[in-house]
């Protein structure tokens, strides 16, 4: 048995998990999530923002210190779609070698491809699920972008679109609550980028659909009608369309005042939730449209699993 971490740096949010693995299989030890938003703006200028770095970087030193405490023998820490093609990301990793060369000498974020995001993602859901419910379709929405992935045990196609909750609401939801004009032009850009991922990856022969991250978990948990996060109830959920619609299309409508009023709502979520809510639609459609699947799977179980997994 070993112990790892894996941690995993999106555009909205960073996470943490360490777990005992033994024959293949994981135990969690411990899981955490913090929203330091470090694509702030990077659709805009194209390089990291002073204060998300500082926000990374506190989350990063405060997971750093619990891995430090648990005793973990081996770190792998990835980083996805923000820090893929900014200007400054040398600031990033040279932070990041600094913070996790205090527990793992040499240890230093690395810039995988949509490609290995995808299959980490997918290895992660779909390790739970009974193979008679193959083929799988994962979706990983992030901030900054979509993985898209087919397989049954393995992965058979996969696609990173490159829209996100954070992405979409920066470039189209403006107002608040967003105005009939700003949802529309949201759902020409996700439509576009969807359109390529599904000419990408043959979702027609899939059985089931499996969500994960943050967005995905958020809906079942509302759609659940939970008063506070329940990852356990969440779990394995599983939200028929008609469920599912109803809350995203609730979402969109709401306000960010009224948004953050609700129980399982994560305050780094409250505004761009609805840019999230708006992408589930678009799948749903698309999904029930070329599969016929009428229900989301949620996992709580995502790319962080695959990186723990992946740790020589």
């Amino acid at each position: 048995m070993s112990r790892v971490a894996a941690v995993d740096c999106g555009t909205n949010s960073i996470r943490l998990l360490i777990a005992d693995r033994l024959d293949g299989r994981l135990r969690e030890v411990h899981r955490e999530m913090r929203i330091v938003r470090l694509g702030q703006g990077v659709d805009a200028t194209g390089e990291f923002a002073p204060d998300a770095l500082t926000r990374t970087r506190a989350a990063l030193t405060d997971y750093a210190s619990l891995m430090r405490d648990y005793e973990v023998s081996a770190v792998r820490m990835v980083a996805t779609s923000a820090a893929r093609d900014v200007a400054n990301r040398d600031e990033f990793f040279a932070m990041t070698s600094d913070v996790l060369g205090a527990v793992a000498p040499g240890a230093v974020a690395e810039v995988i491809s949509g490609t290995e995001e995808a299959a980490l993602s997918f290895h992660g859901a779909v390790d739970e699920l009974d193979p008679a419910e193959a083929p799988f379709v994962v979706v990983d929405l992030g901030g900054g972008s979509t993985e898209v992935v087919l397989g049954s045990r393995d992965v058979q196609a996969s696609f990173s679109a490159d829209i996100g909750c954070v992405r979409l609401t920066e470039r189209c939801l403006h107002s608040d609550p967003p105005t009939a004009v700003e949802i529309a032009a949201a759902r020409d850009v996700v439509r576009e980028a969807l359109g390529e991922a599904l000419r990408a990856v043959p979702v027609e022969g899939a059985k089931t659909w499996v969500g994960v991250a943050g967005t995905m978990t958020t809906l079942s948990a509302l759609a659940q009608r939970m008063t506070t996060y329940d990852p356990n109830a969440i779990h394995l959920s599983r939200v028929g369309f008609g469920e599912l619609l109803a809350v995203c299309d609730e979402l969109i409508a709401m306000t960010r005042a009224q948004r953050a009023a609700l129980g399982p709502m994560h305050e780094g979520r409250v505004d761009v939730i609805g840019g999230g809510a708006i992408i589930v639609e678009e799948l749903a459609d698309a999904l029930g449209t070329r599969a016929g699947i009428d229900e989301l799977v949620v996992s709580e179980h995502d790319i962080l699993d695959g990186i723990a997994l992946s740790i020589p």
